[in-house]
C-alpha cells in the first residue's frame, strides 16, 4: 500500500512552483493567474504535498503521455 496518494503510480507529480519560477511560465504563457485552469487547494494531491500551499500558488502537473512522453499543465491553487 502507498504511504501517500502521490506515490500511486496513477497520480501525476506535482510541483509548487516558487514566485520566480511563476513569474517566468506567466510571462512565457502571456497569461495572468487567473485564466490559468483551476485546482482546489482542498484536492487530495495539493494536500499531499506537505508544504505550505496557498492559495494563488500555481503549481506544475507533469504526466506521462503515451505520445508526447511527458505532458506538462499549469493549475492555480483556489479555495
Amino acid at each position: 500500500m502507498a504511504d501517500s496518494i502521490l506515490d500511486n503510480i496513477l497520480v501525476p507529480k506535482h510541483i509548487i512552483l516558487s514566485e520566480a519560477e511563476a513569474k517566468e511560465v506567466l510571462e512565457k504563457l502571456k497569461v495572468k493567474p487567473y485564466q490559468l485552469p483551476k485546482i482546489f487547494i482542498s484536492d487530495p494531491a495539493i494536500k499531499a504535498l506537505n508544504q505550505k500551499v496557498k492559495v494563488g500558488d500555481i503549481v506544475k502537473i507533469i504526466r506521462s503521455s503515451p505520445t508526447a512522453g511527458e505532458s506538462i499543465a499549469y493549475r492555480v491553487v483556489v479555495e
